[in-house]
């Protein structure tokens, strides 16, 4: 059987130094990493912008996912490519860019796997992508554990700010799943071995420094920012923070390089920002916005996904990335498969690629919130994409289609992961008529689910109900005191980033399709003062995940002439 890998090593690349001709930068432009990957320095995008005429940004998001998985990744990179196969024939579409995250080497060698697309809809290099890529998640960790080191190293010569040990915020950071580093002590070596304290390691994707990463807009802004984040609390409760403890400039340093956008592309040869990665459950979940500035920038469309189902990823996308840096979608495609209705609907995981419309048609309800948030809240249009896959019938499939034409919701199949961009063009055409409805700035009429000048108790609240379709939250006492110490500091204009299961709209990840009247449990709330919001962790949410009994990792060797096997 051929594999994604066996697809990509067989591909034949242009040089990235062409790749970036197509989007009009010079040779001296960019920064290569070998001929097929590079980084586009800050300076050249920040010129690209003040001459360019912004792009139209469309986002890709999906239905609650399900473990039988449904494709978003390759989703986007099938419709850039679909776009850019249109275009060919329609040279007035213009030319259409990428922009996704770097994925996170503990999922790749975990159960996850790669994350760079499939079949004939993948970005490449894909090996690596997959692998340590140009080193930015190696920095960002480096940052982040710098700063930990140099609180340790406070405390253990005098403790001038009178930190809390007990109250320590920061953690240090792996990019790997290690569940042996979820609680760890440390200090332990005697009188210059520091000072003993508990504390515990989070994955890279899982950090505020990544989140910071992925909102900075310049090296100056990225300084700033991880100069507020708030390292720990004193014994008088107050808190301190990066700037504090001297470590802004020198973890800037780190990120200097890693902050350039990286430029890859398609096996069809359309351009891929790749660059960043925060945790969709535990942050917002999307590429970096520099990445995504860029694509508008230098693109006259801008393909970019968010994590997990429109409930996370879109809500966050929309309500803290678009609202930071003041851009909006021109429309949003939402990716189903008919094995998540039918999923939703429900069929046991392992009987989803049986033949059942009427599975199908009673995991709508699913599928039919997640449009009716992104038009109803946010003002967008919605394209649903049925990423076909083998076992779909014909049958299944127009019964679909012809339900969600009945609610007045532009649907299509696509083929992209056995046919590429050739594959995507009906939803290329379905999104170029959908975006050609939305107001020439959209920018100028965002609509969002909450303003930020409600209590952060009530933000938390109105997403709960309009999003998800609960019927309250549940706020014990010392999340409401947590809050209101966030407000008393001055957070509290802060927009919230709702941390939970993603494969239900509740907090309770057995319940599928579209559940009503449900509490939101809240378990605590986590100020990421740099990245500019305040975590709130619904339900059991980890940071550091840990490898399953046969990880991915057991199937990837390396060939005698140096290729890399099993990867995905």
């Amino acid at each position: 059987m051929t594999t994604d890998m066996d697809i990509a090593l067989s591909a034949e690349l242009d040089p990235i130094v062409d790749i970036a001709a197509g989007l009009g930068l010079d040779a001296k432009d960019i920064i290569p990493h070998g001929w097929t990957k590079a980084k586009v320095p800050i300076d050249v995008l920040d010129q690209a912008s003040e001459t360019a005429t912004d792009g139209k940004l469309i986002l890709v998001t999906a239905m609650s996912p399900t473990p039988a998985g449904e494709g978003k990744t390759t989703t986007s990179i099938g419709l850039a490519d679909g776009l850019n196969e249109l275009a060919r024939s329609k040279p007035e579409v213009g030319k259409a860019v990428l922009a996704l995250r770097e994925p996170s080497m503990g999922p790749v060698f975990g159960m996850k796997g790669g994350a760079a697309g499939g079949g004939y809809a993948q970005v490449v290099p894909m090996e690596d992508i997959n692998l340590h890529f140009t080193g930015d998640f190696a920095a960002i960790a480096a940052a982040n554990n710098l700063a930990a080191t140099m609180l340790d190293n406070h405390i253990h010569f005098g403790n001038d700010l009178d930190v809390d040990p007990r109250r320590i915020h920061l953690r240090r950071v792996v990019d790997l799943n290690d569940r042996a580093l979820r609680g760890v002590v440390v200090g332990l070596g005697g009188l210059n071995g520091g000072v003993p304290r508990e504390d515990a390691f989070d994955i890279v994707v899982a950090s505020e420094v990544m989140a910071v990463f992925c909102l900075a807009t310049s090296l100056a802004d990225l300084k700033d920012r991880l100069g507020r984040i708030v390292l720990a609390h004193s014994r008088s409760r107050e808190p301190i923070t990066v700037a504090d403890i001297g470590a802004a400039g020198a973890m800037t340093a780190l990120l200097r390089n890693a902050l350039a956008p990286n430029l890859v592309q398609s096996l069809e040869y359309s351009p891929a920002f790749i660059h960043g990665g925060p945790f969709a459950n535990i942050a917002h979940g999307c590429n970096s916005l520099l990445a995504t500035k860029a694509g508008l920038a230098l693109g006259d469309w801008v393909v970019t996904e968010a994590g997990f189902g429109a409930d996370l990823g879109a809500e966050k996308f929309l309500d803290i990335k678009c609202r930071t840096a003041g851009i909006w979608p021109s429309a949003a495609v939402v990716v189903a498969t008919l094995r998540a209705l039918k999923y939703h609907g429900g069929v046991d995981v392992k009987d989803v690629n049986s033949p059942d419309v009427s599975a199908v048609l009673e995991g709508m309800s699913n599928l039919e919130l997640h449009c009716r948030n992104l038009r109803e809240i946010y003002g967008l249009t919605p394209v649903v994409c049925f990423n076909r896959f083998p076992t779909d019938t014909d049958e299944e499939m127009a019964a679909a289609i012809s339900h969600l034409d009945g609610l007045g919701v532009a649907a299509v199949e696509s083929t992209h992961w056995a046919d590429g961009g050739k594959g995507a063009i009906a939803l290329a055409e379905a999104v170029v008529e959908a975006a050609g409805g939305a107001p020439e700035d959209p920018a100028a009429s965002a609509k969002y689910s909450y303003e930020l000048d409600l209590p952060l108790e009530e933000k938390i609240r109105t997403i709960a109900q309009r999003i998800y379709q609960a019927k309250d939250v549940d706020l014990p006492t010392k999340v409401k005191r947590k809050l209101k110490q966030f407000t008393e500091e001055g957070y509290g204009d802060a927009p919230v980033c709702i941390a939970k299961t993603q494969y239900s709209l509740s907090t309770d990840g057995s319940l599928r399709g579209a559940p009503t009247d449900h509490i939101i449990e809240v378990k605590d709330v986590r100020l990421s003062a740099g990245a500019g919001f305040i975590v709130v962790i619904a339900g059991d949410i980890m940071t550091m995940p840990g490898l399953p009994r046969e990880p991915s990792a057991l199937k990837i060797d390396v060939t005698e002439d140096g290729n890399i096997t099993g990867l995905f």
